[in-house]
């Protein structure tokens, strides 16, 4: 009687002690794996979304996209979302007099190009597009948003108003990046968006 009851309780304290011991290492390596998966990249589905949570957040699509009109007034174009200043369209005449003296800016009726005392910018295209920022790297993007320096040969031009890239500079590296591989997941539209015109003499 007192053999069997000694086995039993060694058979009970040998699955207790196991079972503890394997709770312990699952324990562990579920710390292991959230503390190191803290430290992996993001995959592109979270940095995708992520990023279009920030771009219609700051308003990208304000400047940067063609409008159709509505009964409530001008909307983006879902189809041309971010392709910048349309290139199809004339530039209507503006009184190159009343932007000289710096007490106005006007834009035109798609809110894609401006004027004032700098002269005419025009909102650039953000799609994927090789007319875009199909060609552009992360490093250039990130230049342009910190520095406000359009990506050409040089990558010295400044971008001119009233794109508020000072806004912009301080953005986290992960934000920067989410936004960045956002626009290169949305629809490319082919648009060749015009060079700034200088000051009206």
């Amino acid at each position: 009687m007192k053999t069997n009851l000694l086995a039993a309780c060694t058979a009970v304290w040998l699955l207790c002690a196991f079972s503890g011991t394997g709770g312990a290492d699952n324990a562990a390596k579920k710390n292991t794996e959230r503390k190191t998966s803290l430290h992996k990249p993001l995959p592109d589905k979270v940095l995708i979304e992520r990023g279009r949570y920030l771009v219609t957040m700051i308003g990208c699509g304000d400047c940067h996209s063609p409008k159709k009109l509505t009964a409530r007034g001008p909307v983006p174009d879902m189809d041309r979302y971010l392709s910048g200043y349309d290139s199809r369209e004339q530039l209507p005449a503006y009184d190159g007099k009343i932007v000289k003296t710096g007490q106005w800016v006007l834009f035109n009726g798609q809110n894609t190009a401006a004027a004032g005392p700098w002269g005419v910018s025009f909102a650039a295209n953000l799609t994927p597009d090789e007319t875009g920022i199909g060609s552009w790297s992360l490093q250039q993007f990130t230049k342009a948003m910190r520095q406000g320096k359009y990506k050409g040969l040089d990558n010295t031009r400044p971008l001119l108003p009233p794109m508020p890239w000072p806004n912009y500079a301080q953005i986290s590296d992960p934000d920067m990046k989410a936004i960045f591989t956002y626009l290169k997941s949305i629809k490319p539209v082919s648009n060749a968006v015009p060079a700034p015109l200088p000051p009206t003499p």
